[in-house]
């Protein structure tokens, strides 16, 4: 989800294109003639800097390997770059103190220029000993990392021209796995901080395991009672009823990734007829709060609403620890999700589950895995020239609906099975 006013994603990959190119071509022949060799292995770390721009889901993905850096160098010597509109997750997880987070604005390419240069400055008075580039073969992230100054610089690159071109800035290169889950491989690369760089990117461990981490957002109770008014505002006085959230993600900013609107309003009715004091409630940012009313409206039914737009970020995290199922396109919200013990339906297309899938038991993904999907990988920069997502298209009504009742009636069970546990005793 972009804010209004940051300069949207097609135009930070021109941007990484055009300029990124012949900038990390420039730097790498400065590398050759000034730079530094790594040290040693056996010296320790020291600060690490984490550079992940944008992708709000992608951080969370990352939250096992800011947990690796923070037991490897200390919680106070962790810091992060991000986008000013994605940092929200960083304060969310409360891994590292607020106060380490660089924030760079785009709002537009002169705020870009500037931020960006005023927080190199920054991090180069700092001296670090070590950044991660969890950019995968983004050109303005390599720039940035080795620009940094940190003398070790982890990141991917391209060998045998298997990725788009970044030059060669990293001091420990490591090589793309596509067959790992993202959060393996961003586990990894702090891993790749106690490896020699002489030996990568042959990496002889086994793949860091990441699973079973426990949801960590836990909201006040005035943010509850907060967003049960905003609830109550657009749906009525629900009691305590069921809420079940459908995610249609209904503007153009990643229209591969559409399941069709009209399936979602298919997908209400039949929830709503399932479950009789259930309440539906679509959700979106604030672009997508008409198109939600629309759906709203095909849906016909007094127990759904729309609370699209009239929720904060941290609110909608707030209303996942309410709510029961959340349906939604394979977006940042499916991973949001993933910090609150709700349960989470998402539908895969053009990217894979098996890389990008929340890392949780409360997750149930649908992926028709055809031919051609996934089609957006991190080989291409996330690009596709397909223009008919069959493999979105492919998914039912029916078989969502049914995903969606399964998950709704084994929380119902658990929530009564203390009761039976004890009426057996």
């Amino acid at each position: 989800m972009s804010s209004p006013g940051t300069l949207a994603t097609t135009k930070l990959q021109q941007i990484d294109r055009l300029l990124g190119i012949p900038a990390c071509f420039v730097l790498t022949r400065l590398r050759v003639i000034f730079g530094r060799h790594a040290p040693p292995p056996g010296v320790p770390v020291g600060r690490v800097l984490f550079i992940k721009l944008a992708e709000q889901g992608s951080t969370v993905l990352a939250h096992g390997a800011i947990r690796r850096a923070v037991a490897m160098v200390g919680r106070e010597n962790v810091f992060f770059v991000v986008f000013a509109e994605n940092r929200f997750i960083l304060d969310l997880l409360e891994l590292i103190p607020r106060e380490n987070v660089f924030v760079i604005r785009a709002h537009s390419l002169a705020s870009l220029v500037r931020s960006t240069w005023r927080v190199l400055g920054q991090i180069r008075r700092m001296k670090f000993e070590a950044a991660v580039d969890l950019e995968f073969f983004a050109r303005s992230s390599a720039a940035f990392t080795f620009l940094t100054a940190a003398r070790r610089r982890v990141g991917f690159h391209t060998f045998f021209g298997e990725g788009p071109y970044r030059g060669n800035l990293m001091t420990h290169r490591l090589l793309y796995n596509p067959y790992l889950h993202t959060s393996q491989i961003f586990a990894q690369m702090v891993e790749a901080l106690r490896v020699d760089p002489v030996h990568l990117p042959t990496f002889g461990a086994q793949p860091p395991s990441v699973d079973g981490e426990d949801a960590v957002f836990r909201p006040s109770p005035e943010e509850v009672a907060a967003v049960r008014a905003i609830v109550r505002q657009e749906a009525g006085d629900c009691g305590d009823a069921p809420l079940i959230l459908l995610n249609a993600n209904a503007s153009d900013l990643l229209p591969l990734r559409r399941w069709a609107p009209e399936r979602y309003v298919e997908l209400a009715r039949l929830l709503l007829e399932a479950v009789p004091n259930a309440r539906v409630l679509m959700t979106g940012a604030p672009a997508e709060a008409a198109a939600a009313e629309s759906l709203v409206t095909q849906v016909g039914s007094e127990r759904c609403a729309s609370v699209a737009g009239k929720t904060t970020l941290r609110q909608l995290l707030v209303l996942y620890t309410l709510a029961e199922v959340l349906v939604t396109n394979d977006s940042g919200p499916a991973h949001f999700a993933s910090l609150t013990p709700i349960d989470v339906v998402t539908l895969f297309g053009p990217e894979t589950p098996r890389l990008f899938g929340a890392r949780t038991k409360r997750n149930t993904t649908i992926w028709r895995g055809i031919a051609c999907s996934p089609c957006v990988n991190a080989y291409n920069n996330r690009q596709s020239p397909c223009r008919n997502n069959l493999c979105m298209q492919q998914i039912t009504v029916e078989e969502v609906f049914a995903a969606a009742r399964d998950a709704f009636t084994r929380r119902q069970a658990a929530v009564h099975r203390p009761d039976l546990t004890l009426a057996a005793r």
